[in-house]
């Protein structure tokens, strides 16, 4: 048996990942970035194949990956983590700074900023494993990273249950709430997550 919970114990940082498809630019929030060469310097980024970033990233092959910090609001999580590029315009009035690759990066809430050109992917299922050699590297500020544990603890608003007749279930990976009944193949609308990790309020 695997209890959820126990992958939730595992360190991951917040970022949002950033790349377009030759006109319009998109971004989307990864919690899995790692460097895996210091000789060249490469990094492998994780992205769910659910994000239309994901989609774009394998056909451009280019993309910045902003570090975010403690600082960051709800707000930019919402902007970035739930709603979709498809159909949304996540830079629409709005005055990013772009990198020498020509990508937007947030810098108000990141302490660095990456930019990539992908060498390789890998398809695992559910999610796309970039590797990529970095192209450039800046430091923002000295603001401490955020963690996904500190997201969850202090950043991400807690679910307020009202006093009513209907079922509701949480989303317990980025928040949302369901109300009515919940069938089995039910797909978070923010964060792609199936049944299995909403909880019931109480």
């Amino acid at each position: 048996m695997i209890e959820k919970e126990a992958m939730y114990k595992l360190t991951y940082g917040l970022f949002v990942l950033t790349t377009t498809d030759g006109e319009k630019q998109n971004g989307c929030i990864v919690n899995t970035v790692s460097m895996i060469t210091d000789n060249p310097k490469r990094i492998t980024v994780f992205v769910n194949k659910a994000n239309y970033t994901e989609e774009l990233l394998r056909k451009t092959g280019v993309f910045n990956v902003s570090v975010l910090t403690e600082k960051t609001p709800f707000d930019i999580f919402k902007q970035f983590g739930f709603a979709s590029g498809r159909d949304t315009d996540k830079f629409a009035n709005t005055a990013y700074p772009k990198t020498e690759n020509g990508l937007y990066y947030i810098p108000e809430y990141a302490n660095a900023v990456l930019s990539g050109k992908v060498i390789d992917a890998y398809d695992y299922g559910t999610h796309t494993l970039f590797v990529a050699e970095v192209t450039e590297g800046k430091v923002l500020s000295s603001d401490k990273s955020v963690s996904y544990e500190y997201y969850l603890s202090n950043i991400k608003p807690k679910p307020q249950a009202e006093k009513s007749n209907t079922e509701k279930w949480v989303c317990k990976i980025c928040g949302y709430v369901h109300e009515g009944e919940m069938p089995d193949d039910f797909i978070c609308p923010w964060c792609k997550h199936p049944k299995e990790d909403f909880e019931r309020i109480s």
